[in-house]
């Protein structure tokens, strides 16, 4: 098959969950014998879009990658105040419009590109509902094409002109069945093709180590949360529950790792250790009590899926379904709603050594009967070949 993949940043150095699964997917799938394009921005930031990579034509571990320069930076602040007054004011089609352009990346070059080469293609595939390449390209091109939306429960899904771009796609691929419940129940999508794609999840060699604690001087045990340190996603809540379960268990730490976009409260136990290596990464995950989960805006939650791969039990927020979702069939650890069950949750898992074994080998079990993949490539090849034919 000739595939052309459409996703708004693409690279080795970028790691948010969609752009992960759009970079790694094309990648499996180049090795399993595809011919894989990808049309991307030259962006490496999604706050502002600022320009990073060289426009033109590389190729990456077997991938084509076409990149257009973005016409204009992101003023998020303006963006987040026009955004504020969007979501809950009446407004017409033309603030919409507006909105979606602020919202960028502004990239008209890669839609003619893409418009104008769309017949060296058997499928096009566009990755994330979300944004300027999505919404022009799907109303452009002609040819056969799929969304894989990484759609959540948030304002700009319920914006009108998202009308328009789950009304263009033969077909759709999503992460998991809370997505696609969630695209159902808003969207008039007829009787087009739906499949759940999902992401394959490496599942490392590392082991506990006795003396890893002292490379990052941790004298007492740590529960860990991975990934961008942000209000949006829940992290604000979540420290404030830590705090005070404290006052319970003043022994343990709370280890911080990824991009921060938020100030920390300065407190002895809560640890940033900063943008990690991804053999560091595991080490902490493998070493962690528990890993914690507070998105609610979630459509498949890589770094969940890492902790079951590790071993290593998770506990999640009760107001995400999709976090709830992998919770509940793999019986891999345990929920929360307010502090009191947070810190009942973190007890319990700590303090019976059988439960933490229980849900470490229910995790690693659901990882490797659901997430590898070679399951993953099987699951993708068939719905583009459904839609190809």
């Amino acid at each position: 098959m000739k595939l052309a993949f459409v996703i708004q940043r693409y690279g080795r150095e970028i790691l948010g969950g969609g752009e992960s699964l759009c970079r790694e997917l094309a990648e499996n799938l180049a090795l399993n014998g595809e011919e894989i394009t990808v049309y991307t921005t030259t962006a490496l930031d999604y706050i502002t879009w600022e320009n990073y990579y060289s426009p033109g034509t590389t190729i990456l571990r077997g991938v084509t990658i076409k990149r257009y320069r973005v016409n204009r930076k992101r003023e998020i602040e303006s963006f987040n105040k026009f955004s504020d007054w969007i979501f809950f004011n009446k407004h017409s089609y033309e603030d919409e419009i507006r909105w979606l352009e602020e919202q960028g990346p502004v990239c008209p070059d890669l839609i003619e590109s893409l418009e104008r080469e769309q017949e060296n293609y058997d499928l096009i595939v566009f990755f994330t509902y979300l944004y300027y390449p999505t919404y022009y390209g799907l109303k452009k091109i002609k040819k056969k094409k799929m969304l894989v939306p990484f759609a959540h429960d948030e304002p700009p899904l319920y914006l009108d002109i998202m009308k328009e771009v789950f009304i263009h796609p033969d077909g759709f691929i999503f992460s998991s069945e809370p997505e696609k419940e969630l695209v159902l129940k808003n969207f008039d999508i007829g009787e087009k093709p739906l499949f759940t794609g999902g992401m394959g999840i490496k599942i490392p060699s590392i082991q506990k180590s006795a003396d890893f604690k002292k490379k990052w001087n941790l004298p007492f045990p740590y529960i860990l949360y991975a990934g961008r340190i942000d209000i949006g996603k829940g992290c604000g809540e979540m420290i404030d529950y830590f705090l005070k379960f404290k006052r319970i268990y003043p022994f343990l730490h709370f280890v911080l790792i990824g991009k921060l976009n938020m100030k920390l409260p300065r407190d002895y136990d809560i640890k940033y250790l900063g943008f990690l290596s991804e053999n560091d990464k595991y080490e902490l995950i493998v070493n962690a009590e528990l890993t914690i989960h507070p998105s609610r805006l979630e459509s498949f939650s890589i770094s969940l899926l890492e902790s079951l791969a590790c071993r290593t039990p998770v506990l999640v927020t009760q107001n995400s379904p999709v976090l709830m979702n992998h919770v509940l069939k793999s019986n891999a650890g345990l929920y929360y709603s307010n502090p009191e069950e947070f810190a009942e949750a973190i007890l319990l898992i700590l303090k019976n050594r059988k439960l933490r074994k229980t849900f470490a080998e229910n995790g690693f079990k659901y990882i490797k009967e659901n997430y590898s993949w070679r399951k993953i490539i099987k699951n993708y090849t068939e719905a583009f070949e459904k839609i190809i034919n």
